[in-house]
Order: structure tokens, then C-alpha cells, then sequence
């Protein structure tokens, strides 16, 4: 090859010149833009609401590990201490900060909080501080809550109350736990996921008073101890229950009969442990009153939907870093969570698709521009499927060995039970960790199909959820609770009851003060001419939001 003539160098050289000033124009442009939105606020809250620093968590990078590795479903003590050793750091949770060089299990150990009290089992009590801030950041975004602590704690609505909860333990679940205790209630709480759990969160409650038993990791075994010692302490009676999955209601009732039927009420929030209280109901064994809080209009409305639409993408954008533009997704199911993860995905140019057994949900699919398939139609060519249906075996190992390399399978359900994945156990698939949360299922012909928190709820596991809309649903829980506890004798019988719908306009009300909304007040004439109170309810409990 000819050397380039100089008259080519000279232009080449210029060429290189002006590269080097534009790089040097971006880069004060950018140090610009910082210092400029640096000086930026974010503009005052309402007066009757105080401010608090918040944080953005970190994401982190993805480092594939070098060698193969076996997993157990239930891995022994030996087990999690290689499978620490074989993820990175940067797979760690950057919103649940676990101890690395501390890897015994919680129940072998014996930790005190300052006052003295060892009534609680968690990762590590020392983390206690951490998560009082991550409290008080919640707290921010919940000011409806705050609001509502602020006005009935002088009038200890719940003092008396023994309540005895299993949800999910995060900071914004935390602002309820100290919420209710406030109110008078006396509060001990377990976890209704083994992965979940943001265990400075669980310290920090601890340390404050309140017995937790849950930590990140737990194995099946911890979790059913957990909500057992939860429940059976001596010279502690439970009165009511608040759960998220009917697992702590199931266990009760099952291994604690007689404290089950002293119970005065249970407040369930989820589509499964509903759907268990009703089983209850119908076979004639539910002995005590309970809230179907699931179905109000202020959890399913806003947490079901909105809370999904936002963190569906969070979660899957954490574990995976795929991008969705022109990715081919299933999402089984088109009730409140579908249609929100369908929202989401179709805004960033998903093609998407929708399973559905119900003509009517199918309907409003198809209206909302998706095409309603049978999951066998299109398995081989889709790239990720998210459950949301509250079933069971809705994605079969059929299904999985049909998928294509590199697919991903979630689930966005309470339950575990939506993928099969305990058909995934065999002894010609391989289980490759690659970050937390996130498993590389290998079959024989090197195909693999990432499956994230192992079947469980995604969002919850594998990343957080708005704190906002987690507000409307904690105020839901809390008026649910005050509700059954102080409800005279004959007002609700052993059955499951909704949300009174005045309690449904009042959780919305608290909460329209954070947009500075200002709601039309009906007339006289008006309200006469609808038949409506001027102060509500606004709509009969058969109207459909």
C-alpha cells in the first residue's frame, strides 16, 4: 500500500484537531449542565409536611462468574457460604447492604438491641442506623400516612391491639409497622418473601422495639420458623392479623387453632390470600371477620396498577439490562398488574402480547392495541414472559424447553407457583448464579433461559417499588385495621368483607394534597339531584373505577 500524500496528512491531521475540540466542547458542556442543575430544587411541600434527604440507589454492572456451579433449591450453610464466594460484589442489592464477611445464619446467633431486648431474629442488628434512614427518607413520600399517625395518635384507636403481621418488610412497610405502633398497637412481624426483606430495614425495626423475625435469603425452612416464632411467644396473645399472601393466616389457623378463634380480625392485601379467606369462608371454617383490603379501590386502583406500570421495568432493567425496543413479551394475564406491565413495556417499544383465560379482560386488551394469544402460539419466538395471574403452572417445563436462548422468565404474581420452576431441579439442567437474583438455567445443548428470583414477585425481589403509591395502600391497611378492631360486636361476622367505600374517598383524599389538587364541591341542588350526601360516598360500592 502507497504511503498517503502529504496534502492527506495535512488533512487527516485536522480531522483529529477538530475531534479533540468538539470532545473538549462536550466535556465543558456537561460540567456546565452539572454545575447548573446543581443549583436546581426541587421546590417546597406542603407546610403540613416535613422534608427529608432522599438517595438514588446505584445500579450496578453484571460480572458473569468463570465456573459452573450446581445450585440446590434449599442451599445447606456450606452452600450459601461458596455461593457468596461466587458472586461478585457488584451483584450485592444496593438498597439491602448484607455484611459479606458475616455469613451465619441469623438463628445461630444471639444479638440484643440497645435496650436490652433479644426478641427478634435479623441479619445484623448493627445495621440498625442505615435503615432508621432509609425510614425517614420513606417517610418523605408518605406524608398521607404521616398525616394520618399525626391526627388519630392522641386518640390511640389500636391501643390494645396485639397484631401480629407477615408482609414485606421494606422501609415503606416499616412508616406502617411505627405508624401502628403509634396508635397504640403492640406489633410483632415476619416476612411474606424470602427475598424481599431489606434487612437494615429489619434492624432498624428491631432496635426500635418492634419483634422481626426475617432477613434476606431466607431458606423455606426460615421462612416457616419466622412466622412460627412470630406467633407462638410466651405471654404474647395475637388479636389481629395483617397479611400479604394468607401465609401466616394459614399457618395459624393450622397450627394454632385456639389463638386463630381469638382472633377479632384479619386484614389481608394480596389477590392469593384472598382468594384463600374465601376458600375459608365457603367451606364454613372462617371463625373470625376479615378485610379484603385487595380488592379495595385504593389498593387495586393504584398499587396493582400504577405500582406495577413503574416497577416492572425497574426490576428487570436491574437484573437483566436488556432493552426492550422490538423485544417480543408475553405477559399472562390482563388484570391490574398485567395491564400495568403492559403500559410500561409497550411505551418503550415492546411488541407485546397477552394470555388471558377471562373474554372480558381479553377484551380490553385487544381494545388497548394488544394482540391476545394462547402461550403455545408464540413461545418459540418471544423473548421475555412475565406471569401476573395468581395461578399456578402457567409457564410448564414444556413451555421452558421450547423457549429460545437467551429468554427471560419472571413473575410479577404474590405467589411462586405461577413458573414451574421446581421442574427446572433435574439433574440435565445446569443452575448458573450470575448476579442476585438471577439464575442461568443451562440445558444440554448450551440453551439458556434466565430466570429471575426464582418465580418470585420481581419487583419486591429484585429491585423497590414507588414509595408513594405504597402510602395509599399502607393508610388502606391501617383504616382496615383501626376499622375491625374497634367495629361493635355484630357489625361484621365471620366472613370477608370490602373496605367500606367512605374509607376508600378518605385514604384518596389524604392523598391529593401532595398534587395540591382541589376537588368541585357539589351544591345543594346538585347533590339533591344526584341523591348523593354532599361529603360521599360519591359512588354506589357496584360502580366500577
Amino acid at each position: 500500500m502507497s504511503e498517503p500524500s502529504g496534502e492527506a496528512k495535512l488533512e487527516v491531521k485536522q480531522a483529529s484537531k477538530e475531534v479533540k475540540e468538539s470532545e473538549n466542547v462536550a466535556e465543558k458542556y456537561s460540567a456546565m449542565t452539572v454545575s447548573k442543575n446543581s443549583e436546581m430544587n426541587m421546590g417546597e411541600l406542603s407546610s403540613a409536611f416535613s422534608a427529608v434527604p432522599t438517595h438514588k440507589p446505584v445500579k450496578k454492572q453484571i460480572q458473569f462468574v468463570e465456573d459452573k456451579q450446581e445450585f440446590s433449591r434449599f442451599p445447606t450453610k456450606a452452600g450459601r457460604r461458596s455461593l457468596s464466594r461466587s458472586i461478585s460484589q457488584s451483584s450485592t442489592d444496593s438498597y439491602s447492604s448484607d455484611s459479606s464477611d458475616d455469613e451465619t445464619s441469623p438463628r445461630d446467633k444471639t444479638q440484643v438491641n440497645t435496650k436490652g431486648s433479644s426478641d427478634f431474629c435479623v441479619k445484623n442488628i448493627k445495621q440498625a442506623e442505615f435503615g432508621r434512614r432509609e425510614i425517614e427518607i420513606a417517610e418523605q413520600d408518605m406524608s398521607a400516612l404521616i398525616s394520618l399517625r399525626k391526627r388519630a395518635q392522641s386518640e390511640k384507636p389500636l391501643a390494645g391491639a396485639k397484631i401480629v403481621g407477615c408482609t414485606h418488610i421494606t422501609a415503606q412497610t416499616a412508616v406502617l409497622i411505627e405508624t401502628l405502633v403509634a396508635l397504640g398497637a403492640q406489633c410483632r412481624w415476619t416476612a411474606c418473601n424470602i427475598y424481599s426483606t431489606q434487612n437494615e430495614v429489619a434492624a432498624a425495626l428491631s432496635e426500635n422495639g418492634v419483634s422481626v423475625f426475617a432477613w434476606k435469603g431466607e431458606s423455606e425452612d426460615d421462612f416457616w420458623w419466622c412466622i412460627d416464632h412470630c406467633i407462638n411467644t410466651e405471654g404474647w396473645q395475637p388479636n389481629m392479623i395483617l397479611d400479604d399472601g394468607g401465609d401466616l393466616t394459614h399457618w395459624m389457623y393450622k397450627k394454632y387453632p385456639n389463638v386463630f378463634k381469638k382472633i377479632r380480625g384479619i386484614v389481608e392485601e394480596s389477590v392469593t390470600g384472598v382468594h384463600r379467606l374465601y376458600q375459608l369462608s365457603k367451606a364454613g371454617k372462617l371463625c373470625v371477620p376479615a378485610m379484603n383490603v385487595n380488592d379495595s379501590v385504593t389498593k387495586q386502583k393504584f398499587d396493582n396498577l400504577y405500582c406495577c406500570r413503574e416497577s416492572i421495568l425497574d426490576g428487570l432493567k436491574r437484573t437483566t439490562d436488556v432493552m426492550f425496543g422490538g423485544k417480543q413479551v408475553v405477559v399472562c394475564g390482563y388484570g391490574e398488574v398485567g395491564k400495568g406491565c403492559c403500559a410500561a413495556l409497550k411505551a418503550l417499544g415492546a411488541i407485546v402480547y397477552v394470555t388471558e383465560i377471562d373474554p372480558i379482560c381479553g377484551l380490553q386488551a385487544c381494545m388497548d392495541g394488544f394482540r391476545v394469544v394462547k402461550l403455545n402460539e408464540v413461545i418459540r419466538q418471544v423473548d421475555v414472559i412475565i406471569t401476573c395471574t395468581g395461578n399456578k403452572n402457567v409457564v410448564t417445563r414444556d413451555q421452558l424447553d421450547r423457549m429460545k436462548n437467551g429468554s427471560i422468565v419472571c413473575n410479577m404474581g404474590h405467589s411462586n407457583t405461577e413458573i414451574d420452576v421446581a421442574s427446572l431441579r433435574t439433574p440435565e439442567l445446569t443452575w448458573e448464579r450470575v448476579r442476585s437474583q438471577v439464575d442461568h438455567v443451562i440445558w444440554p445443548d448450551g440453551k439458556r433461559v434466565i430466570l429471575l428470583a426464582e418465580g418470585r414477585l420481581l419487583n419486591l425481589s429484585c429491585s423497590t417499588v414507588p414509595t408513594f403509591v405504597l402510602s395509599i395502600t399502607a393508610t388502606t391497611q391501617a383504616l382496615a385495621l383501626i376499622e375491625l378492631y374497634n367495629a361493635p360486636e355484630g357489625r361484621y361476622k365471620q366472613d370477608v368483607y370490602l373496605l367500606p367505600k367512605k374509607m376508600d374517598e378518605y385514604v384518596a383524599s389524604l392523598h391529593l394534597a401532595t398534587f395540591e389538587a382541589h376537588l368541585t364541591e357539589l351544591t345543594d341542588e346538585q347533590a339533591k339531584y344526584l341523591g348523593l350526601n354532599k361529603n360521599g360516598p360519591f359512588k354506589p360500592n357496584y360502580y366500577r373505577y
